[in-house]
This record gives structure tokens, C-alpha cells and sequence, in this order.
């Protein structure tokens, strides 16, 4: 299918900090992830830490939470912060939270059902 790039907004939900980028949608991910970069201008606050899965093997992540906008859809959720990633890359939680979904036929994103029961 190749990679699937979006417009993201992304906002600090307690400043209204706010700012444009060019993300990764990444339907292997399960949560967003920001640069380290990205915390900083946004001045997110940490709020806990998780241990994921990596291509290095196990790492701790600080985990932190943004208003996040894609395609017209808004949606607060969670996000790691990365020192080693340069890009902001959108997983799953973030993707189902906004009603959207990776069209596999056409590589793009699509609006999709959010499921409750």
C-alpha cells in the first residue's frame, strides 16, 4: 500500500498552542508518536510513560495527550514523545478516535464507523 501522509493540526489542549505538520499514518502503530521537537514547541505535559515495542527492541516513552485534526476531524488523544523520530507518526487509537480509517484500495484516509458495543 506504501505510506499514507496527511496534513495534521496538532494542539496543545491547556495553551492552545497549535501547529501544522506533515504526519505518517501508520495502521502497525497503536499510538501516535511526536518528536521531541514537537512536545517542546507544543509545551505538552507529561502525564505517565509506557513501555513499547520498537525495530530496536523495548524502549519508555513519555506519554503526553493533544487535540489532533485531520481531514476536517477532531479528536483529543494520547501521544508518546520521541527523541529518535523526526516525523509525527498517527496510529490507531488516534485514526478510530477520529472516524477514520486507510482506504487499501486507494491509500488514502476515509471516514469509517466508530463502534461503541
Amino acid at each position: 500500500m506504501g505510506h499514507v501522509w496527511v496534513e495534521a493540526r496538532l494542539v496543545n489542549p491547556i495553551s492552545g498552542v497549535e501547529l501544522k505538520a506533515l504526519a505518517l499514518v501508520d495502521t502497525g502503530a497503536t499510538y501516535t508518536v511526536v518528536p521531541w521537537s514537537v512536545y517542546e514547541k507544543l509545551n505538552l505535559v507529561i502525564v505517565g510513560k509506557k513501555i513499547v515495542e520498537t525495530a530496536k527492541g523495548p524502549t519508555e516513552l513519555d506519554e503526553s495527550f493533544l487535540v489532533i485534526e485531520i481531514k476536517g476531524k477532531r479528536a483529543v488523544t494520547p501521544v508518546l514523545i520521541s527523541r529518535d523520530l523526526k516525523d509525527v507518526v498517527v496510529g490507531v487509537l488516534t485514526l478510530e478516535a477520529l472516524g477514520l480509517a486507510v482506504d487499501p484500495t486507494t491509500g488514502e484516509l476515509k471516514e469509517s464507523r466508530i463502534l461503541l458495543l
